[in-house]
């Protein structure tokens, strides 16, 4: 009998020690739990307090922000109102300024229509132009034209009032054709403004003829004082 107690007082220990050892475990895995859980919520506490001081720190960037534009709306609001007085003071000089505006744009419409008709004058010379140019172009296509019309010589009157020089140049031109006023320049060793004068005055005194048709002009002996030449050649020897 003794020895049955033992053996049920052994098992019931032998039970009891197992069941010790296994809530000791369990209990150590609840507080390694714990101390994940623990761990878990200090970093979302954690977190939470960084996105809290950043959102501090937007709100207070805000808040001066609009303290920043509160303060400009206070200066936008004075200067609105200096404004506001300067148009108050400035209203009679607009009014009188709106009636300058009105003669003003009067007079302009009158210079606007001053402006059409010369533009309309302007357009009807143009066309005018056109017209004497193609007139002349087609003057110019005829080969009798490119000679200038001379003035007709007076024979009494042809040789008398001639100096040694024009006398001279007309000889030239009589005897070797038709030159051009610096060619006449080299050979008589004048200046050119005295040439061409010299060669002007006999063109315009009717001894010269003067082809136009390119630049230089050329000068030549008009046959009439050609023959007045070799007469008097004829009659010198």
């Amino acid at each position: 009998m003794t020895e049955v107690l033992l053996v049920l007082v052994g098992a019931l220990l032998a039970v009891t020690v197992g069941a010790a050892v296994e809530y000791y475990r369990q209990l150590r895995e609840i507080q390694r739990e714990y101390e994940k859980a623990k761990e878990a919520v200090e970093d979302i506490v954690l977190s939470f307090n960084r996105q809290l001081k950043r959102e501090a720190e937007k709100l207070e960037f805000v808040a001066y922000k609009v303290e920043g534009v509160s303060s400009k709306n206070d200066r936008a609001l004075k200067r609105a109102e200096e404004v506001e007085k300067l148009l108050v003071a400035l209203e009679p000089k607009i009014g009188g300024g709106l009636k300058d505006r009105e003669k003003m744009s009067a007079r302009l419409n009158e210079v606007d229509k001053k402006l059409r008709d010369v533009v309309a004058s302007q357009e009807a010379l143009a066309a005018k132009i056109s017209d004497v140019e193609k007139q002349a172009q087609q003057f110019l296509m005829i080969p009798e034209a490119r000679v200038e019309a001379v003035i007709p010589i007076k024979r009494e009157k042809a040789l008398a009032p001639l100096t040694e020089t024009e006398l001279s140049v007309l000889e030239m031109l009589a005897m070797e054709g038709s030159k051009t006023a610096p060619e006449i320049k080299d050979r008589i060793k004048l200046s050119r403004e005295h040439t061409a004068r010299l060669m002007k005055k006999l063109y315009e005194e009717g001894y010269l003829e003067r082809d136009t048709s390119k630049i230089p002009f050329k000068y030549r002996v008009k046959k009439e004082m050609k023959k007045l030449l070799k007469k008097t050649e004829s009659e010198t020897t």
